[in-house]
This record gives structure tokens, sequence and C-alpha cells, in this order.
């Protein structure tokens, strides 16, 4: 019971499924961030040291996936790239799951012009394709690591901001929401006390999705040559590298392509197991 003889729904719970797709989901992200932070402990090499006598070597007993077109080992530089792919993917995710709750909460607790306007705005942004509006915007800017990160982030909170909001409506009229508004409770106080904790977990599951793709964002702008700079190791500049010489390196694409194809494939099958209603 709650106050003044209410009854009060708890909120919805969530349970996770321990599916086979989910465990092997955890097995691939977790393989890709041990190889990231454990990088300078697993190889000899450095991203960028240079064998001059062994430019194009096959993968062999020293150089376990071969060298590129520089003599550089493609394993140590595989192993930085996932650095380079994380780093993007958690900060640009990161970026727009905040700009998508503030927004897809403003949307779901303001008034009805506000939620109109929010959604709109969100509504347009959406007509845009959001690879050309990523290449619209970068193309101003300079091609670095930290405006890769901003403008994946920035580009990609409309989605976010729109589960929040579905979720925000729908707990909003709860029994103990009504409560904390019977006690007194601030909007912005049942917003981030009651409705908030309650509307994170399809929103984390939303994220896993979200490092997936950027992820794929990364590589394919590093590929055009409008995202992470040489000599920085990235999967996509590395498939750029490879693409020239294919037919005397295969290992240039290959082994760069699998990273790519077995880092998102991790955070998608957590994302299509992820939490679901009790």
């Amino acid at each position: 019971m709650g106050c003044d003889g209410l009854a009060i729904n708890p909120p919805t719970r969530y349970v996770r499924s321990m599916s086979k797709w989910r465990v092997a989901g955890l097995i691939l992200v977790s393989i890709t961030l041990l190889a990231a932070l454990l990088a300078p402990w697993l190889t000899p090499f450095g991203p960028n040291d240079l064998h001059l006598y062994d430019v194009l070597r096959e993968p062999g007993a020293t150089f376990l996936l071969g060298t590129d077109g520089l003599g550089r080992d493609v394993l140590t530089r595989l192993l930085y790239g996932a650095r380079t792919s994380l780093s993007v993917g958690l900060v640009a995710v990161g970026l727009a799951t905040g700009l998508g709750i503030v927004i897809g909460t403003a949307a779901g607790m303001g008034p009805r012009w506000l939620d109109a306007a929010l959604m709109r705005a969100t509504d347009v942004m959406l007509c845009f394709p959001t690879i050309f509006l990523i290449l619209a915007v970068i193309a101003f800017l300079t091609p670095s690591l930290m405006n890769v990160m901003v403008v994946i982030g920035a580009t990609g909170w409309m989605g976010i901001a729109r589960l929040v909001r579905a979720e925000v409506l729908s707990l909003r009229g709860r029994s103990f929401v009504e409560a904390a508004t019977l006690a007194g409770a601030s909007n912005t106080h049942k917003a981030w006390r009651h409705i908030l904790p309650n509307a994170l977990p399809p929103v984390i599951t939303s994220m896993s999705l979200g490092l997936a793709g950027a992820i794929l964002t990364e590589a394919g702008l590093s590929y055009l040559g409008l995202g992470v700079q040489p000599p920085t190791a990235s999967w996509g500049a590395m498939l750029t590298e490879g693409k020239a010489v294919i037919e005397a390196a295969w290992w240039l694409i290959t082994f760069p392509g699998l990273a790519i194809i077995l880092a998102v494939l991790g955070f998608t099958l957590l994302a299509e197991s992820g939490p679901r209603k009790a």
C-alpha cells in the first residue's frame, strides 16, 4: 500500500536471458576488450615499428598475421586498432546516450509544447541518412580521433531520445510516480529518482547496438580517409592500406575485416539478448 491507502504498482522488472547467443556475444566482446587492454603485453612490437626487411611478409612464426607495406606487424596494429574502435564507440555512445536521455526525459516530463518541439526536431534529424549527415559535418572539420567521436555521438542520439520518451510516458502514470507527486516531489526529482532508473534497461540494450554501429561508422570513415589519421592504428585504415595490394597480400584486408565483423557481431548479440520485461 502506498500513500493515503493507494496501491502502488511496483516498477517494471527486467530479467536477462542467458541464451547461448548472449554467451557468444559476451565471449566476442570480452576478447575485443582484452585485446584492447592488454595490447602492449600481447605483442613485442609497437604499432608503428617498421621492419624494412620484412615488408609484406606472409603470416608466419615471427609475424603471426604478416606485415603491411611498411613492414609493420599486422597483429600488433589489430590489437591497437581495437583500442581505437572501442574508444570511439564508448565516447560516441556515451555522448549520444547522454543527449538522448536528457532530450527524451524533457519531452516525456515536460509540457505538450516542449514535447512537440523536441520530437519534431528529432524527426527532422531522423530524416537525414546518418552516414551522409556525418560526412557533411566532418567535411568541415579536421579529421581526427576526437572529432570522429564527437560527430558520431552528436548524430546518434535520436533513437535513444524516442526510446526514453516512450518509457517516461509509460511510467509517469504509474501509481508509484503518483504517490511521489502526492508527497510533493518535483518533476525533476520524479524523473531522476523514480522514472529514469526504471527506463534505463532498454536504453542499455540500445547502447550495445550503438557501440556496434559506432565501430562500423568509425571503420567506414577511416576507410574513406575522413576518420582516424595515419599512423594511428585503425581497422578501417588498415582496410584502405590493404586494398592497393589485395592480390599480393590477402592478409591485409582479411584480418581487419574479421576483427570488425566479430566485434560488431559481439555487441549485436548482446543487444538482441538483452533485458526483457518480466
